[in-house]
């Protein structure tokens, strides 16, 4: 153990450079986004360098950190103890990002829902705008084309993903590869599908529309919402790749695989999510006008 002669279960990690580099690299880059897109310290906008520099250094944190904590898995230094800290710490990891997707559902369930209120203004635009939800002359997307084949996409990677930890559980490693292998190729699936229709919603402008101000909070919280999930999948998938990679070459045992664990448990947030966004945004509150 890192302790040197102290006996414990607990396991002190050695000094890492990672929060310090992670977290100075995380604040280059939200000041390149803002470089980029409105222009600071006398950058002109549009000038992308700085958030790539500082994505990189994100991107390097991430592969020493985590580097760092599989070699102490390989070293024994992950007691029933500390696993036990790091199944709390993923699980207090994903609540925060349902409090995260919480957010973006409360911004369009206060538009669709409460939309009325605003038709009280004296403003004439104003209640002309607010008057239908989603806006008049915004052309929504279909629930039951696209949307449908990603949502049976991910419904289908989440039991391939059951099944390779099942089988890893027990010691199939090869069962355990072909889940994991059907799981990546599963989420490249929904990411390339979500991607065409992106492209589609664009090109078409489904959701401009010159008769209502309104449109634009549509778009946007279409957008935000489901891009940000796409972001999730494609995190979730580069997760599983990187288990993948692991497990071939010989990591992971039926008693000791937190890894493989952890990311199976983001897919599954990833899942549930999901419907969510289909059965709100897709269904029940995007179908006043639909898209052929």
């Amino acid at each position: 153990m890192s302790a040197g002669d102290v006996k414990h279960d607990y396991h002190l990690v050695n000094p890492s450079p990672w929060p310090l580099v992670g977290s100075a690299s995380a604040t280059i880059m939200a000041l390149g986004g803002v470089t980029w897109m409105k222009g600071l310290f006398g950058l002109e906008k549009g000038t992308s360098w700085l958030f790539y520099a500082g994505l990189a250094g994100v991107l390097f944190t991430m592969l020493g950190w985590w580097s760092d904590v599989i070699k102490e898995a390989n070293k024994g230094d992950h007691t029933p103890v500390v696993s036990i800290g790091l199944r709390y710490g993923m699980i207090m990891f994903i609540a925060s990002e349902v409090m995260f997707f919480v957010a973006w559902f409360w911004i369009f369930f206060e538009m669709a829902l409460f939309h009325h209120h605003r038709t009280l203004s004296s403003i004439e635009e104003v209640r002309t705008a607010w008057a239908t939800w989603p806006p008049k002359g915004v052309e929504t997307v279909t629930a039951w084309n696209l949307p449908l084949v990603n949502t049976l996409t991910l419904l289908l990677s989440g039991t391939t993903v059951t099944w390779s930890h099942h089988a890893l559980q027990v010691g199939d490693r090869k069962g355990a590869k072909i889940g994991l292998i059907l799981t990546i190729l599963l989420g490249v699936m929904f990411t390339s599908i979500q991607a065409f229709e992106y492209n589609h919603i664009l090109e078409h402008k489904y959701f401009f529309s010159e008769e209502a101000s309104s449109a634009g909070l549509y778009g946007s919280s279409f957008f935000m919402a489901t891009g940000f999930h796409g972001f999730h999948v494609l995190i979730g998938t580069i997760f599983l790749t990187v288990c993948l990679i692991r497990l071939m070459g010989g990591a992971f045992t039926p008693k000791q695989h937190f890894g493989f664990e952890a990311a199976a448990w983001y897919w599954h947030f990833v899942d549930v999510v999901w419907l969510f966004l289909f059965a709100f945004i897709y269904v029940i509150f995007g179908g006043a006008v639909t898209a052929g």
